[in-house]
This record gives structure tokens, C-alpha cells and sequence, in this order.
């Protein structure tokens, strides 16, 4: 196995937008895309294992395991706006060659889906950010970085890494169209703020009203998963750490 989508069911969609959810930077896009699977009630359609996860398994309280995943979820809209395609995870692939694999098979199943636009979510790492964060935006093309500019992002300038880099290019070559939103945050650990100032900028774009007022639900289902694969430290584990350093001044 290298990288294999397993389809459980083939979902009717109406030019849906992809909307990219995979851990990153403050792992903005992790807990957005959350949010919007519990809120929208979408459906898993898809799931995505490769060799380029994460080598281990976690145990379960019940003593079964779970192991790094992608996942693919589906909803239709009911109010006029545009269907979704939601991709959700608790990894990226490790290599150069597993994230484009990774990206080249998801767009793949977008694409049969007749879905030719596309969505990424990420945090922009500063060493300050003020409570209502300045969100950043690069796209495939000048009409859509125009559309992403309306929003009242700024233009990104820099570097893109991961997947919310790299499906904007991959899906540029194969005539998607799509845009990368960034949000500030200071990347050390869960930033619901951050996820929720993404989500308003995309209900803005989509169309969509989703209520927030669950938002930190997502966060704190988010950092379960994240501790539980090593991702980030608990914070019992944080303060062992510190007492740790601080030991030979007692």
C-alpha cells in the first residue's frame, strides 16, 4: 500500500467546493473543518490510509486502536448555497512524495465529484496577534485572489508549506480553482479564536450561516486527538517539563 482511498459510497453533489481540514500551524484547519462536520451533520464518504502516515497505532480505553487517518465527508445544501466536500484528519503524509501523492488522490476523487473548486485552511505563525487576527490569502489565479481579497484578507507573501500549500498548485495544474485562507496565531497550540475568525470569513464566501457557539467542542475533541498521537503535550505533561528544567535550582 501506498496511498488508497477506500469510497463507501459515491454521494450526488452539485459543484461542490472542497474544503481542506488536516493539522498545521495552530491547527486552525483541524478545528474549523471539525466544527463544520458536527454542525453541518455531513457524512463520511471516504477514507484515506497511506504509508507515509505516522508508524504507530494509539490504544483505546476499550483496548481497541486507532491509527492516523484522512477522512472524506460530504453535505448538501439545503438553502441554495453550494454543496461541500470536507477533508478531515489527524496527520499530513511525512514525505515530499506521500503529500503530493495525498493531494493528487484527493483531487481525483474532487474532480470525479465534479468539484473544481477548492478551499484551504491554515495559521500564519506570528509572535503577537491582536484578538481579531488578519487572515491571508494566495490563489490559482487573479479572479480568485480577487474574490479571497473581498473577504478583507491580505495578500500572502512567502511561503505555503504542507498541504494547504500544495493543493492550491497541484489543483492549478489540473484547472481547479481555489484560494488558501491564513489566519494569524501564534501556533503553539489549539487556537479556537483563530478557527473561528477562518469560519466566519468562509460563511461569508459560501454562503453559510454555521453557529459557533460550539466551536470550542471541535478545540478541545481537536487536542485529545492531537495529544493522543504525541502532537502536543498535555498539560499535566507541560508542567513535568517545567519542573523537570527547573529541578537543579531546588
Amino acid at each position: 500500500m501506498v496511498c488508497t482511498i477506500e469510497i463507501r459510497e459515491r454521494p450526488q453533489l452539485s459543484n461542490p467546493v472542497l474544503v481542506e481540514g488536516l493539522p498545521g500551524i495552530g491547527f486552525v484547519a483541524n478545528i474549523a473543518v471539525l466544527h463544520l462536520i458536527h454542525e453541518l451533520k455531513a457524512k463520511l464518504f471516504a477514507e484515506i490510509l497511506s504509508s507515509s502516515f505516522q508508524d504507530l497505532a494509539i490504544t483505546t480505553e476499550t483496548g481497541g486502536t486507532r491509527s492516523p487517518t484522512s477522512e472524506l465527508y460530504f453535505c448538501k445544501s439545503d438553502n441554495g448555497s453550494r454543496d461541500l466536500i470536507l477533508w478531515y484528519g489527524n496527520t499530513q503524509a511525512f514525505t515530499t512524495f506521500g503529500q503530493y501523492e495525498l493531494c493528487g488522490r484527493v483531487l481525483d476523487v474532487a474532480e470525479d465529484l465534479g468539484c473544481r473548486n477548492i478551499i484551504t485552511l491554515g495559521g500564519f505563525k506570528q509572535d503577537e496577534v491582536k484578538p481579531i487576527p488578519q487572515i491571508y490569502s494566495a490563489a490559482s489565479d487573479a479572479e480568485t485572489i480577487s474574490q479571497a481579497l473581498n473577504l478583507g484578507t491580505k495578500i500572502m507573501v512567502g511561503q505555503i508549506f504542507g498541504v494547504a500549500g500544495l493543493l492550491i498548485g497541484l489543483g492549478k495544474i489540473r484547472n481547479f480553482r481555489g484560494f488558501s485562507l491564513l489566519v494569524e496565531t501564534l501556533g503553539t497550540y489549539p487556537d479556537a479564536n483563530a478557527a473561528r475568525h477562518t469560519l466566519l470569513t468562509l460563511n461569508k464566501f459560501l454562503g453559510f450561516n454555521v453557529d459557533m457557539s460550539r466551536l470550542d467542542v471541535a478545540a478541545e475533541e481537536t487536542k485529545k486527538i492531537l495529544e493522543s498521537f504525541g502532537l502536543i503535550r498535555s498539560s499535566s505533561e507541560e508542567k513535568k517539563k517545567e519542573e523537570q528544567q527547573f529541578r537543579w535550582f531546588i
